[in-house]
């Protein structure tokens, strides 16, 4: 009985090497490829399969935004994150939604089957280094509110854009990125969005 494989990866090489190399192995079959987020979710809830490997960062919806639409709507289906960016945050974001490995994209091939088998048969795996930087870094220091107005800010749009998405006047959107760039001990708002997106807490 073959194991039934979703790719997801907006790298279009990397997923093509991928799916050739998987295609090598005798008991796991990549039944779709997806490029974006949506078009993941899209695919898994067509062709069902049985483990899904999701890029991290993809265009229209990220790994864990996928991975969490696929456990409410296919929970059958078990998800793995491989990422270029051993981002804290995201690790424990991945984790709370249930997904069940987190890989860097350096793993061979032959160890992204035997990971893919693994997780098929109900176990775990994180990888040992990306552990080792969620547990440094720490939980973030910022409230939920303050992640959204930074994540806004991150494209240098001005605080009254910001104001106007997020539906706040614009005292409140400069209170709430000044808390946030105080807590990440960042000297303005934009080294606070760089900041927060390297430990991944935006």
């Amino acid at each position: 009985m073959s194991l039934r494989v979703l790719l997801a990866d907006d790298e279009h090489l990397i997923r093509g090497a991928l799916a050739a190399l998987l295609a090598l192995e005798d008991d796991l079959v990549v039944v779709a490829e997806a490029a974006t987020g949506p078009e993941a979710l899209a695919m898994a809830l067509a062709h069902r399969p049985d483990v899904a490997v999701l890029d991290l960062q993809m265009p229209g919806a990220d790994g864990v935004s996928v991975a969490t639409s696929l456990r409410d709507e296919l929970p059958g289906c078990r998800v793995m994150i491989v990422t270029s960016h051993g981002r804290p945050g995201h690790l424990k974001r991945a984790l709370a939604m249930g997904v069940r490995a987190f890989v860097p994209k350096t793993v061979s091939a032959q160890r992204l089957a035997e990971l893919i088998r693994s997780v098929h048969a109900g176990n775990r795996y994180v990888d040992p280094e990306l552990a080792a930087d969620a547990i440094s870094a720490g939980d973030s220091p910022l409230t939920e509110r303050e992640a959204e107005v930074l994540e806004l800010a991150a494209d240098g749009a001005p605080v009254a854009e910001i104001a106007e998405r997020a539906s706040l006047s614009q005292g409140t959107v400069r209170n709430y990125l000044s808390s946030a760039a105080i807590k990440i001990g960042a000297e303005n708002r934009h080294a606070a969005v760089r900041l927060a997106r390297e430990r991944g807490w935006v």
